[in-house]
């Protein structure tokens, strides 16, 4: 049953990205097409119902903070809220991270009651914990891979999973003095009040197929960008004349948001269960295995090859597939039968490999360290970094105390 679900998603998605053809899928893209113009319809309707106040945003009382896009998947946007929350954290910010915990599970039943008996503090309602700031305490599966691989990378910072990301954001303030909140995800997410809006674009695609859900990869027509209060342009290549027609664009439905360009850098290569390290110099001329479950594995591919690797096999899973050892072993034995040097796969689908899996395998696997790099709008970078630590300026630019409320007679 879940190979079949699988293959009719694959064949959905091949169709919305017109790989398919045919009539089953001239049918299916027509229905698809029919449905996108209801969505586009219910969205724009709840977005003028938050705008005439008929349905009312929550304030915390501290400074939110959203990172998002206008698509599903892609963007690369984890990697933008790690750097964000790391810098703030670094600059004295007490920060906590929201998500929805996007294809999470609870936490079973004997470690909830393993919890309880440890003497640990569990309230009926509260969002699960995934880290406290000083210790991990969920894994991938009950946290979701984004947010258990932000919770690993950053010491000091909370991280919490509630698909009432109002509910969160209070406990979040309440239990453990965050006095920023970042929103993962968090562009559509309107019942919590957001005083900045850094939306994600990618370079690549940044409109995907320009047909909004689920015709296309829209969440929001493009016009909607206006929300944004920064734009991140991502995958961005050195050239400085790159992203000039982008830009341009943008610029048609936002002219004032500040823009920055940035690229996906990856740092170092490292094993996925012994931890060992190498240099991105050894991929230099091997041949090698690629293994991804993400929404574009052709950027995570091409980018293998642009550090000198040569990609012999390649695996592809449906974006959060969640793997299983028969397929690593699979998938090992099939490099091995080719006298590949190693596989290697990104970080965020190393956390959803079965941690009761034990090596060797006969070919090793290896994650790809990724972090972002500004190439272009550094000073808008550390603008808006500089408005979020000081307190004494309000985010529309005026000179006013953020603690002085005034009041007009």
């Amino acid at each position: 049953m879940r190979r079949w679900l699988e293959n009719l998603e694959l064949f959905a998605i091949d169709v919305i990205l017109e790989r398919r053809y045919g009539k089953r899928a001239a049918l299916l893209r027509w229905l698809l097409w029919t449905l996108s113009w209801l969505f586009r319809g219910i969205v724009q309707a709840r977005l003028w119902l938050y705008r005439k106040r008929a349905l009312r945003d929550s304030p915390l009382g501290c400074l939110v903070i959203s990172v998002g896009n206008l698509t599903v998947g892609g963007t690369g946007k984890t990697p933008v809220v790690e750097t964000l929350a790391r810098t703030l954290h670094a600059r004295g910010r007490r920060v906590a991270i929201l998500s929805r915990g996007y294809k999470s599970r609870k936490p079973p039943i004997v470690r909830r009651l393993r919890a309880r008996w440890a003497g640990q503090r569990v309230e009926a309602g509260a969002p699960r914990v995934v880290s406290d700031g000083k210790r991990v305490l969920l894994g991938s599966r009950e946290a979701g891979d984004e947010p258990f691989m932000l919770a690993s990378n950053l010491p000091g910072v909370v991280v919490l999973v509630d698909k009432d990301r109002v509910k969160a954001g209070r406990w979040a303030v309440e239990h453990f003095g965050a006095d920023t909140l970042i929103l993962d995800d968090g562009l559509q997410y309107l019942r919590l009040q957001h005083r900045l809006d850094l939306v994600l674009v990618d370079r690549q695609a940044p409109f995907g197929n320009e047909y909004l859900l689920p015709r296309g990869t829209l969440r929001e027509p493009p016009r909607n960008l206006r929300r944004a209060s920064h734009i991140f342009i991502t995958k961005s290549k050195p050239e400085p004349a790159s992203n000039d027609a982008l830009i341009a664009r943008i610029r048609g439905v936002n002219r004032t948001a500040e823009i920055i360009e940035c690229t996906h850098r990856p740092q170092i290569l490292r094993e996925v269960f012994t931890r060992e390290t190498l240099p991105l110099e050894a991929l230099q001329g091997r041949y090698i295995g690629a293994l991804s479950a993400i929404a574009t594995p052709e950027s995570f591919e091409e980018g293998l090859r642009g550090l000198g690797a040569h990609v012999e096999l390649s695996r592809r899973f449906l974006d959060h597939h969640r793997f299983r050892e028969s397929e690593l072993r699979a998938f090992s034995a099939r490099c091995h039968r080719r006298d590949v040097a190693m596989i290697v796969t990104t970080e965020k689908d190393a956390v959803r490999f079965p941690r009761r899996f034990l090596p060797p395998l006969e070919v090793p696997i290896y994650f790809l360290r990724v972090e972002i790099e500004i190439l272009r709008g550094q000073e808008n970078w550390e603008e808006c970094v500089t408005r979020v630590c000081e307190v004494e300026r309000l985010w529309n630019g005026r000179a006013v105390a953020s603690q002085q409320v005034v009041v007009d007679a």
